[in-house]
């Protein structure tokens, strides 16, 4: 017996093919999503990285090293030092000294020579909007000719191959834009006065290959021509003037020495496929090597001692990292409940294994097989069918998801696996470590839990109440790790251990109250359920464990949607608006509220810059009329007021001088204010005076701390005259809007604002995997309860086809069997609400949702918390009964079609 043999094994896959087939469906399907999760997660990491170093200016996204020309010595020195072939020697070099994980995409980098400052020329046909002369920007880039295609004429060449400090002429080419804009054309020569005069001819137009490279952004001035303003006092009319690019050959950059202050410059551009959220630390070193360390001492002997390097990187990997820091832990979270759902269904599949095959193995432990050899046996039977269907799985997911580390995903599928491989002979080692002949009784409402199983019971409980404490009070950022990633999970499993412990007393209690009853079905169905067998507690734990899950990640999901909403809302002030910088036409509002979707249309008269305190302060002040906004602000619940004690008094309408307004405020503006009368400079000049008897935190038509609202009629006509329409309506028409509108204004939706709030891969990673984990614990929770109830139909089978000979109609045996799964499915399902409920409630406090939701540390709308939704409480609840019931009604169908005979014989032989 000590020995596993080939034979025994194929013997019992011969006997229960399907048991077999359908464990290897089981782990195959487990083993795939414990695979795909780090995969996922390594995929929605790397696309976060690389979107926070996309969103930064691309002259920041870049490392840009820059050096003047070499200094101390002679004049051939500073040429040489700016010659092509120095260039390139120091970018191959630079190439060397930039640290692995930071990778430089050479086909996006350049490098080469250019003027510091944009320099004026005499030329005056070329554009001047406000009189003063145009201004150029000059460079000697390498590589034009494979970051352009020529337009017309051809690329600009050096004389002889060579220039010097001396050269006086030098050749040129210029962007279409810059060519269409200013005015330049193929021959145009241009006059750059300095230290010593350049005349540049230009010899080609060119049109960039890929505008949006670094090549072409990083100063871009060489791609487009800048329209720049004077420097002056903040708000005058300071005059204007063009910046341009031109781009000389590259071996011109001697002749740049003798305009101006010239620099010697290297963009290195970064590779974005080589960026990973797994490399965040080693991509930070480089970084940091490059603008302070080892790097730029490197750089320094290399190039030259005043060498400079500046980088926006580390910037773009510190908000990473602060955004990653902050939804990594709920992701943990989500994950840790749906692996432990899927871990309690294995385990409950080797329980109910080794439930089914208990007589069995009595036997075999009775004519004297060893533990060690048993545990063997199953070993190997449930390793032939585990292994190959969890290598199955991982491949599939390596399918799924290219492009990932493989090893996380392995790790996770071998884990599977050895749950798997490992469930059968576990329990059944411990249901069978003595050899015994007969049990006893080993039902629901009998059996006693031993001392052992109290002890880890309370074990249990103490970490669960622990980690539900410690995240309540430090939050899922701060202490998500170890058990506390699994508070959630383990309020499930509290729930569930005081549910076993209280499942049986009902069942004990109504026994023998139940014998009094009249009929034969209800008594019947109690007993049989408190007759059923112990093990069959065990789908409770996966249920109660799915159910919090899925209450949890849809109060994740419903505090999401609501945080974005109700930032956009607060943003936008209602569904729709629609504001211009002076009054808008008298008919605008009408064909608003025609538009498609168009519920309810506010106007409102908003002044920017009312004056108040002797015109020392200035604050948004919105004219309104009070029935029309106080509506509004009870619609969408910003600031809801009575529109009475807005109105204007009687004799103030039209702008009565005399007259004290009353005005709504936001607590800042009314604890400056004070209660008393107060005047305001409006913006025709004319003055109001008003009185604050209203303080509300937030209100429609201004977002932001500082706001007055107060009646329109007690203003002049033309003091705030209507500049702001605020629509309410269910599913507006964007396009509709915009032709409404027609070009008067601009047009804000509350649907579009809320998109802008989704602006990183990894929250709509956490938001898909908190989908799939809610997914995942449901159906894992459908299986166990199937698998639950189909471990006992043989028996269920046998006991109707014995009833029927008994005389029971087949409308009894349905009621028989639906009554039977009651008794288990009704507490999983009032206890998973509870349970669901009270997760939510105890983990809300240290759960900040707020990052997830606007991708930022603080939101429009405040912090965002986690809510219980109800629908994640009702679905799975509703589910449970649904399936247990039409379960129960199907197989008392199907055994009501087949002869008690066979059921009978089936029953004997199983």
């Amino acid at each position: 017996m000590n020995r596993v043999t080939a034979p025994w094994v194929r013997t019992r896959l011969r006997t229960a093919p399907g048991a077999a087939v359908a464990l290897a469906l089981l782990v195959a399907l487990t083993a795939c999503l414990a695979a795909a999760f780090p995969r996922t997660l390594d995929r929605y990491t790397d696309a976060g990285l690389r979107r926070a170093v996309e969103r930064v200016p691309v002259d920041e996204s870049s490392v840009l090293v820059s050096a003047a020309p070499a200094l101390g010595g002679s004049v051939d020195d500073a040429e040489d030092s700016v010659r092509p072939e120095r260039l390139t020697g120091a970018y191959r070099s630079l190439l060397g000294i930039v640290e692995r994980p930071l990778v430089v995409d050479e086909k996006r980098s350049s490098y080469g020579v250019r003027v510091t400052e944009s320099l004026p020329t005499p030329e005056k046909w070329l554009p001047r909007p406000d009189g003063l002369p145009a201004e150029m920007v000059l460079a000697a880039q390498e590589g034009l000719a494979g970051h352009a295609r020529l337009r017309s004429g051809r690329l600009p060449e050096a004389a002889g191959g060579r220039t010097t400090v001396s050269t006086a002429e030098a050749e040129a080419a210029v962007t279409e834009e810059t060519a269409r804009t200013l005015h330049i054309e193929v021959g145009s020569v241009i006059h750059v006065p300095g230290e010593r005069d350049l005349t540049v001819r230009v010899t080609g137009i060119v049109a960039p290959t890929d505008p949006g490279s670094p090549y072409w952004s990083v100063e871009s001035v060489l791609r487009a021509p800048s329209l720049r303003r004077t420097p002056g006092p903040m708000g005058a009319s300071n005059p204007t003037y063009w910046v341009g690019g031109l781009l000389l050959a590259p071996e011109a950059g001697p002749a740049l020495l003798g305009t101006a202050r010239v620099s010697r410059y290297w963009h290195l551009a970064t590779d974005p496929g080589t960026l990973h959220s797994r490399d965040l630390e080693g991509l930070r070193s480089a970084v940091a090597s490059l603008e302070s360390g080892p790097g730029l001492e490197q750089l320094h002997s290399t190039i030259g001692p005043l060498t400079d390097v500046t980088t926006g990187l580390d910037s773009a990997f510190t908000a990473y990292e602060e955004l990653r820091g902050d939804i990594g832990p709920l992701i943990v979270v989500a994950a840790s409940g749906a692996g432990t759902v899927a871990a309690v269904v294995l385990l409950m599949v080797g329980g109910l294994t080794a439930e089914r095959r208990r007589a069995e193995l009595a036997l075999l432990r009775a004519r004297g097989a060893s533990l060690r050899g048993l545990m063997g046996r199953l070993l190997a039977e449930t390793a032939v069918v585990a292994v190959p269907a969890g290598a199955l799985g991982f491949g599939a997911a390596l399918l799924a998801l290219p492009g990932a580390r493989p090893l996380p995903g392995l790790w996770a599928a071998a884990a599977v696996t050895a749950v798997a491989c490992l469930a059968l002979p576990l329990r059944a080692a411990a249901a069978h470590h003595a050899v015994r002949i007969h049990d006893g009784r080993r039902d629901v409402a009998s059996v006693r839990p031993s001392r052992r199983r109290t002890v880890a019971e309370l074990t249990v409980v103490a970490l669960a109440l622990g980690a539900v404490e410690i995240l309540r009070r430090r939050g899922a950022t701060e202490g998500a790790g170890g058990l506390v990633a699994m508070a959630p999970v383990l309020v499930g499993v509290i729930a569930a251990l005081v549910l076993v412990r209280l499942y049986p007393l009902p069942l004990r209690g109504l026994a023998r109250p139940a014998r009094r009853l009249r009929g034969a079905v209800g008594p019947l169905a109690l007993a049989r359920a408190g007759r059923a067998s112990h093990s069959a507690v065990l789908p409770l734990l996966a249920l109660l464990t799915a159910f919090t899950v899925a209450a949890f990640g849809g109060s994740v999901l419903s505090g999401v949607a609501d945080a974005r909403d109700s930032a956009a809302l607060l943003s936008v002030g209602a569904d729709a608006r629609v504001e211009a910088d002076e009054a808008l036409p008298s008919g605008l509002p009408d064909r608003l509220g025609r538009a498609a979707g168009a519920r309810e249309v506010t106007e409102v008269g908003l002044d920017y810059e009312a004056k108040v305190q002797d015109g020392r302060q200035t604050l948004p002040l919105a004219a309104v009329d009070p029935a029309d906004y106080a509506a509004l602000a009870g619609r969408t619940g910003l600031g809801a007021f009575p529109a009475g004690e807005l109105r204007r008094p009687d004799g103030a309408e039209g702008g009565s001088e005399d007259a004290v307004l009353p005005a709504l405020a936001s607590p800042a503006v009314a604890e400056r204010l004070g209660g008393g009368a107060f005047q305001v400079l409006l913006a025709d000049g004319s003055f109001a005076t008003l009185r604050i008897v209203l303080v509300r935190d937030r209100t429609p038509a201004v977002y932001g701390d500082d706001f007055l609202v107060l009646d329109r009629a007690g203003l002049p006509a033309a003091a705030a005259p209507p500049n702001v329409v605020l629509l309410t309506g269910d599913g507006l028409d964007a396009g509709a809007l915009h032709r409404a509108a027609d070009g008067v204004g601009t047009v804000h939706l509350r649907s579009e604002e809320r998109r802008t709030y989704v602006d990183s891969p990894l929250q709509s990673g956490a938001e898909r995997i908190y989908t799939a984990a809610v997914a995942a614990g449901a159906g894992y929770a459908a299986l166990a309860l199937l698998l639950s109830l189909a471990s006992a139909a043989p028996e269920r089978a046998a006991l109707l086809a014995r009833l029927r000979t008994m005389g029971l109609t087949r409308a009894q045996g349905r009621r028989l069997l639906v009554l039977e799964s009651l008794p288990q499915a009704l507490p999983a399902a009032l206890g998973g609400i509870l349970t669901g409920w009270a997760a939510v409630r105890l983990l809300s406090p240290g759960i900040d949702l707020t990052t997830i939701a606007v991708s930022a540390t603080t939101s429009p709308a405040g912090r965002a918390e986690l809510s219980v939704d109800p629908w994640a409480l009702a679905v799975p609840a509703v589910a449970v009964l649904v399936l247990a019931v039409g379960v129960a009604a199907l197989q008392a169908w199907w055994s009501g079609r087949r002869t008690a005979v066979t059921e009978l014989r089936a029953g004997d032989a199983r």
